[in-house]
């Protein structure tokens, strides 16, 4: 796999898409020892065009942008793993009536996980993603920077990354803007440089989530509510339904709907008239298993910025220790639209990002 010419050897993560086919030419240019590898972690989801598997089609554009490049290439099954680390965490975590973010948990059990292994184990020094996040070492430690295209950022999904795994980190386009990733890819004639970027749960695509959790899950049939307790309809799978969403619940002919909260115990929905309406809205919330990047908790309260979702832009908060051991509240200056069990929250001091929990409550 390696040429053995004394360059820092790095294994590139290829998912087909033009991001990190742009991170495996800067990285050559760069004077690095470059291979490619695709990750085989989901076969079940097929092409609406084609109807084959989705991954042979990503796969065969890793391979031929691989073979532009002139570095070599191999394929990774984690299909296994995947399906035990994350499929089977969503699944849970929707019957717990949260919702999950997968993708944050691809990147922690997967890419710099067992991707990481497997690279190390070869003999590589660094793996790399096009991620839109940055690292920077200062001193003896390693920190996780956001992206400069804040369009873009992606440090919210690698969040949960340690010291051990930076150590071994490149994100080689994070300093760069999306339009110039999409020019240089023009320029240098590489093969994925108009393909769209990827849509819905990562490594799965885009599915319609209430067949996905009827694939495990015993559907929870019930009444939507108003806020003041009205049934105004039935729905038939409490499960499918997140905090803030619109589409989906079959009730028209009135004011936009918003649920507010769903009861998978008794499959009751409560919904609200109004994208601004205050049932959508806290000032606070409880976070539990929280992660630092640093490896060490900060001192509490501690004052800082956080998201609660991907691309959200940043708010001001402060992190206080709460009553329940390992859970902290963070509370807000300014009251935060659709807060969401089951997602991460994400602290940042300045470009740093500090390290993130999961939102219980």
């Amino acid at each position: 796999m390696w040429k053995n010419d004394g360059k820092p050897k790095v294994l590139v993560g290829m998912s087909g898409g033009v991001d990190s086919s742009v991170a495996a030419s800067m990285l050559l240019e760069q004077g690095y020892d470059v291979a490619g590898a695709f990750m085989k972690n989901w076969s079940d989801t097929k092409d609406e065009r084609t109807g084959e598997c989705a991954w042979k089609e990503e796969r065969r554009d890793a391979m031929r942008v691989a073979a532009q490049l002139g570095i070599a290439f191999e394929t990774f099954d984690f299909e296994e793993e995947y399906s035990r680390r994350v499929v089977d965490y969503l699944y849970r975590e929707y019957a717990a009536g949260r919702t999950p973010n997968p993708d944050v948990l691809c990147n922690r059990e997967v890419k710099f996980d067992l991707f990481l292994k497997e690279a190390l184990a070869r003999g590589a020094d660094f793996i790399a993603t096009g991620h839109y996040a940055r690292v920077q070492r200062s001193g003896d430690r390693y920190q996780l920077l956001a992206g400069l295209d804040r369009a873009k950022d992606q440090s919210y999904f690698v969040h949960a990354l340690g010291q051990e795994q930076l150590k071994h980190a490149l994100f080689p386009i994070g300093h760069l803007d999306k339009r110039d990733v999409r020019a240089y890819a023009r320029d240098k004639g590489i093969a994925t440089a108009e393909k769209k970027d990827s849509q819905g749960i990562c490594f799965i695509g885009k599915v319609e989530m209430r067949d996905f959790l009827k694939r495990v899950l015993a559907p929870k049939p019930g009444a939507i509510v108003t806020t003041e307790g009205k049934e105004i309809g039935r729905h038939p799978d409490a499960q499918a339904f997140t905090v803030g969403q619109r589409h989906g619940l079959g009730v028209g002919g009135g004011p936009a709907l918003y649920v507010v909260a769903a009861d998978v115990a008794t499959g009751t929905v409560t919904v609200a008239e109004g994208a601004d309406h205050p049932a959508l809205y806290r000032d606070r919330l409880m976070a539990e298993d929280w992660h630092w990047v640093s490896g060490r908790a900060p001192e509490l309260p501690l004052r800082c910025r956080a998201r609660i979702r991907y691309r959200q832009p940043l708010q001001v908060c402060e992190v206080v220790p709460s009553e329940e051991d390992g859970r902290l509240i963070v509370r807000f200056d300014a009251p935060q639209r659709a807060v969401t069990p089951g997602q991460f929250v994400v602290l940042y001091d300045g470009d740093e990002v500090l390290g993130g929990g999961v939102i219980a409550e």
